[in-house]
Order: C-alpha cells, then sequence, then structure tokens
C-alpha cells in the first residue's frame, strides 16, 4: 500500500474514532505526510540533479523524509506503539523542521506539543 493510500485510510479511521484520540491528530498527520511528500520530491531531484542542486528547505525535507521513514513508517512488528506514542514521534520529526514551516497544525497544539530543541 503507498504511503498516499494509507494516509486516506488514516483519515477515514479518524473520523470513525472521533473522541478517542488527541486533539492534534488531524493537523499532525496532515502535516506530517505534507512534509514527507515534499522531502520525497527533493530526494528524487537529489538523484537527478545531485544534491548540490538543492535548496537549503530541499535538503532539510530529504533528510526528514529519510527519518520518517526509518523512524515513523518502518515500525517492526514487535513493535507496538500506542497513538499517543505515535503522535509523540511525529512531533518529534517535526521538530527537524522549521517552526514556520507547521501550516497544518493550530498554534496552540504547537505551543503544546512541539518538543524543544535540546540545547
Amino acid at each position: 500500500m503507498s504511503l498516499l493510500a494509507a494516509e486516506g485510510r488514516i483519515d477515514k479511521e479518524i473520523d470513525h474514532i472521533e473522541g478517542k484520540t488527541r486533539a492534534d491528530h488531524a493537523g499532525t498527520m496532515n502535516q506530517l505526510f505534507a512534509a514527507y511528500a515534499r522531502g520525497k520530491e527533493a530526494k528524487e531531484l537529489m538523484t537527478i540533479l545531485g544534491e548540490a542542486a538543492l535548496s537549503d528547505d530541499d535538503k532539510l525535507y530529504a533528510k526528514f523524509a529519510e527519518e520518517f521513514e526509518k523512524r515513523y513508517v518502518s515500525q517492526g512488528f514487535d513493535e507496538n506503539r500506542t497513538i499517543e506514542e505515535t503522535l509523540d514521534l511525529g512531533w518529534e520529526l517535526l521538530r527537524m523542521l522549521p517552526r514556520s514551516e507547521l501550516k497544518r497544525i493550530k498554534p496552540e497544539f504547537i505551543a503544546k506539543y512541539l518538543p524543544k530543541k535540546q540545547q
């Protein structure tokens, strides 16, 4: 199943579990998949044109896509994350991006859930 098909399925499931998940669920998932799609495009450009042709933002999104695949999508069969753990992992990954890029999430959820970068 493609990731975009999975996103559609997840969106339908979210409608059915209203009240059984956190309020930030829909916006967080939308932002994660949008960032992943942009990162995949950047990775494709990198393959064709080389890394030097990418902007700093493109490089950042390509790195995000790699981490998203490795840590979020590639959940092993022996790993059983709760919805809260999955959302927290999503926020941890979103921390890779500038706050100004998080346009699909309400500001109050960003303030509440976005982990602070470690100094």
